[in-house]
C-alpha cells in the first residue's frame, strides 16, 4: 500500500548534524549538512 506525500514527510527522521549529532531545525530553503555551532567552529 502506498503512503500519503503527507504522512512521508511527517514520518522522516529529524535532521541530525554528523559532526556533533544534535538534531537541527530543518528549514524549506537551506541544504546545510552541518549545525550553526559546527559551522561556527569551522570558520575559526
Amino acid at each position: 500500500m502506498l503512503m500519503s506525500p503527507v504522512e512521508f514527510f511527517r514520518t522522516l527522521p529529524k535532521k541530525e548534524c554528523p559532526e556533533c549529532g544534535e538534531h537541527m531545525e530543518e528549514q524549506a530553503e537551506s541544504y546545510m549538512m552541518e549545525c550553526d555551532r559546527c559551522l561556527s567552529k569551522k570558520g575559526e
